[in-house]
């Protein structure tokens, strides 16, 4: 029973993101909201109502440790398997504008993360701060939407959201925002429950659970956008809709976990030493895409697959306390990471001396 709960709560969030984002999108142009706006915030955003749900939820009855892990394990598994999925499908190429400002953001929000995580915990201040970052990111991204000029790129978020404002059957849409909203809470407690009950019983931690189950179950909406954008050709959709939910999920996602939870998010050892790091590292990963012009090709796709595979069984062993994990830690640590890093200064140096496409 528990995990047909943890199944049927997973489903019910993926179902009830698409429901909201569908919703909102067509009351969003139907007011003037340009396709750009609503595909870079509204669509971004709305992918991330799972993290959202599940992260407040758990927070709010005290598990913070699984809205800590929900958040960092998503944000891994978005830049890792969702662009290594999405580049192996079309290699991915962006020339807009604010993908280029949201990258940089994301590694910076990332270090803050960090910071703010040193005293072992997120407090509600932590929190107030995080939020606040996260509506001021919003409205300068709707201001610099408005000077994007790049004619590809806003016929790419036409071609998708609608050029022109439609009516958006009123009572429609409004009764799929609330039934989003509805089976969010539902299911984001169900999943919240069942991953406990889950934790519990194989005696591993919350935090794993939200770094692995939890994490990728939340990240679904992400998976569909993005491997859908790019199967249709939208490059910058597909990527800004990873980069874009990133940043929604440390700014927002945590900073309103912060402020529900009862005496804040306390932060274990292992998310601290390792696993925010690795998510500083993964943000890292994607400064290639700062860079004009720059394509993560197919080998660029394989090594985030095969890093994403490497960080997963190192979850594992651990979580299972396997004899080789002592072995399998220490190979991650002092070769796989050093190794990693020298292909990424590898290829930050291509991007460098490649030609650069202009905007």
């Amino acid at each position: 029973m528990t995990i047909i709960l943890l199944v049927l709560g997973l489903a019910l969030l993926v179902f009830s993101a698409d429901w909201l984002v569908k919703g909102a999108s067509k009351i969003a142009a139907a007011v003037g909201i340009s396709p750009l706006v609503v595909g870079l915030t509204v669509v971004a955003f709305g992918t991330s109502a799972p993290e959202l749900a599940v992260s407040v939820m758990s927070a709010y009855e005290g598990q913070a440790d699984l809205a800590l892990g929900n958040v960092v394990g998503s944000n891994i598994f978005n830049v890792l398997f969702i662009l290594g999925i999405s580049a192996l499908i079309v290699p991915l190429v962006v020339n807009q504008q604010l993908i280029r400002f949201d990258v940089p953001v994301m590694i910076g929000v990332s270090f803050l993360l960090l910071a703010l995580c040193l005293d072992m915990s997120l407090s509600r201040v932590d929190g107030l701060l995080l939020l606040a970052l996260g509506i001021a990111y919003t409205v300068f991204l709707i201001r610099q939407s408005k000077k994007e000029n790049n004619a590809k790129v806003l016929s790419e978020y036409e071609q998708e959201y609608g050029k022109d404002p439609k009516n958006p059957e009123w009572l429609k849409s409004l009764s799929l925002i609330f039934l989003g909203l509805a089976g969010l809470v539902t299911g984001s407690k169900w999943l919240v429950d069942g991953a406990v009950e889950i934790a519990r019983f194989f005696g591993v931690s919350e935090l794993i659970i939200g770094l692995t189950i939890v994490s990728a179950g939340t990240s679904l909406p992400e998976v569909a956008t993005s491997v859908v954008a790019a199967c249709k050709g939208e490059r910058d959709i597909a990527v800004g809709n990873v980069v874009g939910s990133n940043i929604f999920n440390i700014m927002v996602v945590l900073g309103i976990s912060s402020i529900v939870a009862p005496g804040g998010i306390s932060v274990p050892d292992q998310a601290l030493a390792f696993d925010i790091p690795v998510m500083i590292a993964v943000a890292l990963s994607a400064l290639p895409i700062f860079f004009i012009g720059y394509k993560i090709g197919r080998p660029g796709a394989i090594f985030f697959l095969i890093f994403y595979g490497a960080y997963l069984a190192h979850l594992i062993l651990g979580a299972m306390k396997s004899e080789a994990f002592p072995l399998y830690h220490q190979v991650m640590v002092n070769y796989v990471t050093p190794v990693a890093a020298l292909i990424l200064l590898g290829v930050l140096y291509r991007a460098f001396k490649q030609p650069k496409i202009p905007a």
